[in-house]
């Protein structure tokens, strides 16, 4: 699904208002303008279509509403989301919202927004070690990690079957905090049936230290997944793969296709993932991928900008968590919408009927 890269923001040139489209680059856009303030939304990168639809959906939905708005990409560059961010508070942004590329590393821009009083609220991904984080939009992150976790167990019937299948594990980016929500959801679903001996990680590899993938890279998954198969699995095969993201999933799925997976006599495994990004749906179709976790990009975006305008008018902002999320300095005040488990038999009802996708983008 070619989405676009380039989203409109106003600004000035020549006294007049113009529409330009700017995206990406460090100070590349001039301040723009809106009746009710201007919002900085600072997004981790490209490269992944669901970050494309969060500021596509952010800055429809913030300008439907009056709201000029300041849209980044860092390329998942940290240094360049720094600059990105203390370019929007000296230009003057009424908030900011951030998806961060690595949690740990905003505190001293996070100061100057706070020394310039602009709210900061964290979206999916929550900023730590900062007392300047307003609030957090985001999904049940735990949640996503049951439903992946559970997708498994039903798949291989392990309540009924004896095994042992054999699984391995694969984690998000040791720097976002979600990655950790994710796997503590799926292996609390999960550990039991390796605990009993029903499911067996033949690489022994199950800590989050050993599984995770620096950012959330699906070459990095598929180069760890040669290494695996060439290391514990010559004689044996692979029955699931626990993956908490569609890009590790693809990567996952070239590495099991390249020694002879994706036959009739040779089957891939029951392979998990997240975001129902497009190329994933078309490998659930294709028989391939078996499941995602769907995360409505547009409900998240209208929450967001929901809390955002409550907070700029001193209202009270809509949240329904206050102790799921500490960040090291606080617990961050929360909403937590719901994430959808979707697989073959579903995707047409959730994401065509739902219309997230076109049926002719699935073909």
């Amino acid at each position: 699904m070619p989405r676009p890269p380039l989203l409109p923001v106003t600004a000035a040139l020549s006294g007049a208002a113009l529409l330009l489209t700017a995206c990406g680059g460090v100070g590349d856009a001039a301040r723009p303008d809106g009746e009710n303030g201007v919002i900085g939304i600072a997004m981790p990168t490209q490269s992944s279509e669901r970050w494309i639809d969060d500021g596509d959906n952010m800055v429809a939905e913030f300008e439907d509403r009056g709201y000029g708005t300041d849209l980044q990409y860092a390329e998942d560059i940290v240094e360049d989301q720094v600059a990105q961010i203390e370019n929007m508070i000296t230009r003057g942004v009424d908030a900011l919202v951030i998806a961060s590329i690595d949690g740990e590393a905003l505190g001293d821009v996070l100061d100057m927004a706070d020394d310039s009083d602009i709210p900061v609220i964290a979206y999916d991904r929550l900023i730590m070690g900062s007392e300047h984080v307003d609030y957090y939009a985001t999904f049940d992150n735990f949640e996503v990690g049951v439903l992946q976790g559970q997708y498994i167990v039903d798949t291989l019937d392990l309540e009924n079957e004896d095994g042992p299948f054999n699984i391995e594990l694969f984690g998000g980016a040791p720097d976002d905090n979600n990655a950790y929500f994710f796997n503590d959801g799926a292996m609390s679903v999960l550990q039991p049936h390796i605990d009993e001996g029903t499911l067996e990680v033949p690489s022994g590899q199950t800590s989050m230290e050993q599984i995770a993938t620096t950012r959330w890279d699906g070459s990095i998954a598929q180069s760890r997944m040669d290494n695996l198969l060439s290391a514990n699995y010559s004689d044996d095969e692979v029955h699931a793969v626990l993956s908490p993201f569609d890009g590790i999933s693809l990567g996952v799925i070239e590495s099991l296709r390249a020694v002879g997976y994706a036959t009739e006599e040779q089957p891939l495994p029951v392979t998990t993932g997240q975001d129902a990004d497009l190329s994933s749906v078309r490998s659930i179709v294709a028989g391939e991928q078996t499941q995602t976790v769907f995360k409505d990009t547009r409900a998240l975006a209208s929450q967001t900008v929901d809390m955002a305008e409550a907070l700029l008018n001193d209202e009270e902002v809509p949240v329904n968590d206050t102790e799921s999320y500490d960040n090291g300095v606080q617990v961050v005040p929360s909403f937590l919408l719901e994430p959808v488990s979707v697989d073959l038999d579903n995707y047409h009802e959730v994401l065509v009927e739902g219309g997230y996708y076109e049926e002719s983008e699935l073909e």
